[in-house]
């Protein structure tokens, strides 16, 4: 059997920087990268290094500026990032950029804790992944899928419907409270579109999940990583496909990870916004920083962790992306024609999940 090549920071910043004819994110950056030189770090909270490719996107950052990242709390949830934003506002060790999922974005915008920046990419940036003033601007996105320890599954589910089947009892697990992680939220969504909701009622998710808990198949276990998993603990996970992607070529000596994507309901997916805080203490640097997120350089190595840029048709149309790399990734085909709730939806689903989620959901 081939051995299947694990995407790592180390192998995905060797395969940028060989990349000939990269686009700069703007012609002359001289004074914006002296600025952020001169503050020294960028204080970035959130997401650890196996997620959409984080820990290349952080090593390729500082190798190419020598500028400090640091990195702080990498597994922080959502409600987390929003309280480092609120209380530290103002200091030095605020954050200065983070992701956030679109349905946390409402308390930001509405207390203005956002600073609005557009990047030198702007323009081959999707108008439905940015916000028009620059206060958030998608970076790259996932969708909802399945992944299976074989091990323990020998028939792994390939719908909705097959998670409610009786060998399934207690496998089945979310990687958190739908109300406080964009992944889970996803899970619901997608179940909804896949039991008659849509994306302004999300309701059918939530039934649709309290219905799974009732036959015994909902696991009351978190998976916020990969080890329920590859364990056997939960040998069913539902997650943003490059998770678990990642998970897979992780444990490929311990353990074999099948993904699929639910075959009876619309392919649901859901992007990540960067935002920069405003009265950050490096706030150039905190540019900088977005400029190489959705650089060509970026956002390739957006990919190499599996999770889909928001520049992917760009990089396609010049071809920029190294065939070895799309070799490596799954088809295409469910990423097109992927229609996103709006900011609103969003907002209003979250609110739906945090008050009837507690009250069905009995595990």
């Amino acid at each position: 059997m081939k051995r299947r090549t694990v995407l790592t920071a180390a192998t995905a910043a060797a395969s940028v920087a060989a990349l000939p004819g990269l686009a700069r994110a703007q012609s002359d950056m001289s004074q914006l990268i002296a600025a952020a030189t001169a503050e020294g770090a960028v204080n970035f909270i959130g997401s650890p290094r196996d997620w959409a490719g984080c820990g290349a996107v952080l090593d390729g950052f500082t190798a190419k500026y020598g500028i400090a990242i640091n990195h702080q709390n990498p597994y922080a949830s959502l409600p987390q990032k929003y309280a480092a934003m609120t209380d530290l506002h103002g200091q030095d060790q605020a954050p200065d950029s983070t992701d956030m999922s679109p349905e946390f974005l409402g308390t930001g915008l509405q207390q203005h804790l956002l600073m609005p920046y557009k990047t030198a990419t702007w323009d081959s940036i999707p108008d439905g992944m940015k916000d028009p003033s620059g206060l958030w601007i998608a970076d790259y996105f996932g969708i909802t899928a399945f992944a299976t320890n074989t091990n323990v599954v020998t028939s792994p589910p390939q719908s909705w419907a097959d998670l409610k089947k009786p060998e399934y009892k207690g496998m089945v697990a979310l990687n958190g409270n739908p109300h406080l992680t964009g992944a889970a939220l996803g899970a619901v969504f997608a179940a909804a579109l896949g039991n008659g909701g849509s994306f302004d009622n999300i309701v059918p998710g939530i039934e649709y999940f309290a219905e799974l808990a009732k036959l015994g198949n909902l696991n009351p276990a978190m998976a916020t990583d990969s080890a329920l998993l590859v364990s056997g603990r939960a040998p069913i996970v539902i997650n943003w496909d490059f998770l678990l992607f990642t998970y897979r070529d992780a444990a490929a000596r311990r353990a074999p990870i099948t993904v699929s994507i639910p075959q009876d309901s619309p392919v649901y997916g859901s992007y990540y916004c960067q935002v920069i805080p405003s009265d950050t203490a490096h706030p150039n640097a905190a540019k900088l920083f977005a400029e190489y997120l959705f650089s060509d350089e970026g956002q390739i190595l957006r990919l190499h962790g599996y999770a889909h840029p928001a520049r992917f048709d760009y990089l396609v149309k010049n071809n920029l992306i190294p065939a070895e790399l799309t070799a490596k990734l799954p088809p295409a085909a469910p990423y097109r024609n992927l229609a996103f709730p709006t900011l609103a939806q969003f907002i209003t689903a979250n609110q739906t999940v945090a008050d009837l989620w507690p009250k069905l959901i009995k595990i």
